[in-house]
């Protein structure tokens, strides 16, 4: 590997090439097919980058043009480079550096796909030879005949020799395996990975990123199921996609979808999902997850080290709900900690506020549109109309939510903030029985997953329900369904009530896994929240309940967990929490388990009231958990943060309603509101901002009841709850100068970039400086580090993102800046025209807004980077539309100039505040833009 390494940082591509052909070529399989598209892809681009064309036409219709047999269209695109005067201009290549990182870059993905290659296996370590191996072998057999009488010798020694031996070197001496295969079959032999597919369609370009991901072949956690022996033989799917963005491989999602604990966190840095739609001319689209709500902090706990049932497990009864029937499924949204989800026997669904106690929605079934659905399911309504509610939850960012119903139907709701719920989408998704929902977001599409009494399992796409695969092979109901994210891999698990758990890939090639759970019943499968432990929970038809932790390399049981009652009255549901804590509902309780314990922690009754087996779920931060009751009744369980948010929002929710009943204000179309809730850490004094009305653009009051704060959750690690640490020593501290060579005296503002490699900084002599963190052995992630100095990077054009500083006194400017979401644009001014910049080449999109007065704040809107919002030093904010060059509205309230200004999508509101101290929120204020 040392010596292919150097090749490609060289760029001696033909030299790199001939190497690879000694082991492989390019139509052995799609590791091998996608190792030389990106050796001959990135050759192609240097030539472009150079204005070689002959050279790169030369590449081309040599080169390139094989891969055409696999996918025409994408051929057509690389093809239509050569047209363009920078190849950066097409947007998937938009952030492709200079050539050094470019094929750094490259180069860990070409590792990768090589280490994951079955035809390398056992070839990219040299091996350690002892001394005076030759020795050794001379003294096996003659030296005149070393190869063939040596190995025959070593054959002759093996305890079980084979008829026809696999002696593959003399480095070390040979021997032959056990008669019956005691080891796993490798990867290259196995039955289920040997299958590759020489040929095959790949996906369309994605949508502008970073970079463009690479799958491993098969997940880890599915290669080690695969090997133990299953009658299954569909052919896995193998390789990376082809593509023509940049390569490389980002990080993995910190807080992956399960069924049973929606904690997605898929923001992260380079897994960005930007949905784009065409657009005429101006800025692309971006959604902004998640949403943007109040904030409320509250100090955490340490893990108790005894056997002892540690504080910061929910426990103590806080509220009581009555719904009015039966909770058959419960979630709390993910990002609003006190909203409670909940679907029920008779198939109504209820939106509950759990501080304020209220009943923020209530649904009855209804199928949406009748003439629609299937004649099964009309006949099976008209002959019996009762129907149930399986499953409710959550979507990942909290946008939309999911009902599964116990026939055929699955409904789709947006959800907008406070009571407002829409209908979204109605799908007839299965003959019987919906058992279960769930999100996923595969190739960065967000989708719907269900699984049904018909033995499928189904993905349809969210924004429009169309159905994108159908995957067949159960021989019974399916009842669950766990799509995951691992190693760049998107999978599903479902399980069936014969017991049976398969594994899936987005793809039609069949499941990867025929494995059976515990019990051989009813079984759901579940992440930790950090997605690295797998943990399943079932009964038995005898009323034997298991809750394990699987193996993920060996597909086998790790950890069985004791305490459950010998015969269950029903079907126990399981969750976890805070990546170190199981519970489940048995024997009229819910139990709780530690992770690394099979005895149990301890148990609550909830002070009575449990039927047998209750359904619970946790919120997000593991300070809540709801659990149903007897007569229609749900309990509310806290912890002291738990507690102590519930009195904060009730205390929230009585102010409002006092000053809900005020006259409404007349002074201004901008009515001041505020709110700010901090508990912190022991210490510290409690401060709280007085709760005021809000009122809209038309003058209308509303109450602050109807903003729902929540936990606030920055650190990767859900278990902790953010305390403030004193730093009293320099070691504690690590320091970094960035590189610069333009004599920069003064930065005025500093930001990092989205993706968190790069820091973008605006000089007070109006330049734009970028640093950028590449990936190395010192920096595998490619993050910002202080342990990695970053490049100052500039395109090779040379150009640089200056401001408009003409007629524009330095000393009183504000310079002010903001970066889209996707890190693709930056808006900036430095007391002149506001300028917007290309992140990728540096190039002036637009400038526009000469002054007076000038720009003092900018914020994109969260939806549209096409609309910006314009703190001026007059005091008035401007909301801005780029693509047809036209101030929309004017807005008027501050009484000197803006210095912030904030967006929140799903509470619709623009939040600004000023030098005059004050801070207005502008209610309706999206829907007004829209």
């Amino acid at each position: 590997m040392k010596y292919f390494e150097d090749e490609v940082h060289s760029g001696n591509w033909d030299e790199v090439e001939k190497y690879l052909s000694g082991f492989t070529k390019v139509d052995d399989n799609r590791y091998s097919m996608k190792i030389f598209f990106e050796i001959r892809k990135q050759k192609y681009l240097e030539a472009l980058d150079k204005h070689d064309l002959s050279k790169a036409v030369e590449i081309l219709v040599k080169d390139l043009k094989v891969f055409a047999t696999f996918n025409e269209e994408l051929f057509k695109e690389i093809t239509q480079l050569l047209t363009l005067e920078n190849f950066r201009e097409n947007e998937q290549l938009s952030k492709y550096g200079d050539t050094k990182s470019a094929r750094a870059i490259m180069l860990v993905e070409l590792k990768k796909l090589i280490e994951a290659n079955p035809l390398f296996r056992d070839k990219l370590q040299f091996p350690n030879l002892r001394n005076s191996r030759l020795r050794t072998l001379i003294n096996q057999r003659t030296t005149d005949l070393l190869c063939n009488y040596s190995l025959n010798w070593q054959h002759q020694l093996c305890k079980n020799p084979r008829p026809n031996p696999d002696i593959k070197t003399l480095f070390v001496d040979h021997s032959c395996g056990q008669p019956n295969g005691a080891r796993a079959p490798s990867p290259a032999n196995n039955p289920i990975l040997g299958g590759l597919p020489k040929a095959g369609g790949f996906p369309p370009l994605g949508a502008h990123g970073p970079f463009q991901p690479t799958p491993a072949p098969v997940p880890a956690p599915l290669a080690g199921w695969m090997s133990n022996p299953s009658t299954v033989t569909h052919p896995a799917v193998s390789g990376g996609a082809i593509g023509l963005g940049p390569s490389s491989i980002p990080a993995a999602l910190k807080h992956p979808r399960t069924p049973t604990n929606p904690s997605v966190d898929y923001p992260s840095g380079d897994s960005d999902h930007v949905s784009k739609r065409t657009r005429p001319m101006g800025i692309s689209d971006e959604v902004n997850l998640p949403a943007n709500v109040l904030t409320v902090t509250f100090p955490g706990h340490g893990h108790s080290q005894t056997f002892n049932a540690p504080d910061d497990l929910p426990k103590a009864v806080a509220r009581t709900l009555n719904q009015g029937s039966s909770p058959m499924s419960m979630d709390f949204h993910p990002v609003q900690q006190t909203l409670l989800l909940v679907g029920t026997n008779v198939g109504d669904i209820a939106l509950w506020e759990i501080g304020s106690r209220e009943r923020l929605v209530s649904k009855n079934f209804k199928v949406w549109d009748l003439s629609a659905c299937s004649m099964p399911l009309q006949a099976a309504l008209v002959k019996d109309p009762a129907v149930s509610v399986n499953r409710v939850i959550w979507s990942p960012d909290g946008s939309l939510f999911g009902v599964a119903y116990s026939r055929h139907i699955v409904q789709i709701y947006s959800y907008h903030g406070g009571d407002e719920v829409r209908q979204h989408l109605e799908i007839d998704a299965h003959v019987g029985g919906v058992n279960d929902l769930a999100f996923s977001h595969p190739n960065k599409q967000l989708c719907v997953v269900t699984c049904g009494d018909d033995k499928t399992i189904k993905v349809w796409e969210a924004t429009n329900g169309t159905k994108q695969y159908t995957f067949e092979g159960h021989e019974a109901s399916v009842y669950s369904v766990c799509p995951h994210y691992k190693e760049n891999i998107q999978f599903i698990f479902s399980t069936a009530i014969d017991g049976k758990i398969k594994a899936w890939l987005y793809d039609n090639m069949g499941s990867r896994v025929d494995y059976e759970a515990p019990g051989r019943w009813c079984t759901t499968m579940a992440y930790s929240a950090d997605g690295t432990r797998l943990f399943s929970c079932g009964t038995s038809k005898d009323g034997e309940s298991f809750i394990v932790e699987w193996n993920e390399s060996e597909g086998a049981v790790k950890r069985s967990y004791q305490g459950f009652r010998k015969r269950s009255l029903g079907v126990v549901q399981f969750d976890t929490t805070k990546n170190r804590y199981l519970a489940a509902g048995d024997d009229f309780s819910i139990k709780f388990w530690d992770m690394d314990n099979v005895q149990p922690l301890t148990s609550v009754d909830a002070d009575g009231g449990l039927p047998a087996s209750p359904r619970i779920r946790f919120n997000k931060d593991g300070s809540l958990l709801a659990v149903s009751a007897n007569d229609n009744g749900i309990k509310i369980l806290a912890n002291s943060d738990g507690m102590r948010l519930l009195r904060t929002l009730e205390n929230l929710s009585y102010d409002a309603s006092r000053t809900s009943e005020a006259p409404k204000p007349t002074i201004n179309p901008i009515s001041a509101a505020a709110a700010a809730v901090v508990a912190t850490s022991a210490g510290l004094a409690d401060r709280s901002a007085s709760v005021v009305a809000i009122a809209g653009m038309n003058g209308d009051a509303r109450s602050l009841g109807d903003v729902k704060p929540r936990i606030t959750e920055e650190s990767s690690d859900k278990s902790k709850i953010w305390k403030l640490t004193e730093i009293s020593e320099p070691s504690q501290c690590r320091s970094l100068r960035l590189p610069e060579n333009l004599r920069v005296t003064k930065i005025s503002r500093l930001i990092f970039t989205n993706s968190g490699n790069a820091i973008l900084a605006l000089a007070s002599n109006a330049i734009h400086l970028l640093w950028k963190w590449q990936r190395s052995e010192r920096n595998s992630n490619g993050k910002a580090t202080a342990s990695v100095p970053p490049q100052l990077w500039q395109p090779s054009s040379g150009i640089l993102m200056t401001n408009d500083v003409a007629d524009t006194n330095p000393e009183e400017a504000v310079p002010c800046f903001a970066l889209s979401k996707n890190d693709s644009y930056v808006m900036s001014a430095s007391g002149g025209k506001i300028s917007l910049f290309n992140m990728m080449t540096f190039k002036t999109m637009a400038t526009f807004m000469p002054p007076p007065p000038p720009a003092t704040f900018l914020a994109f809107h969260p939806q549209d980077n096409n609309i910006i919002a314009i703190g001026m030093d007059d005091s008035t904010i401007q909301i801005y539309n780029v693509r047809v060059d036209e101030v929309k509205s004017k807005l008027k309230g501050h009484s000197k100039r803006i210095t912030g200004l904030a967006f929140s999508h799903v509470l619709s509101v623009l939040v600004s505040s000023g030098a005059d101290s004050q801070v207005f929120l502008l209610a309706c204020f999206l829907q007004y833009i829209a």
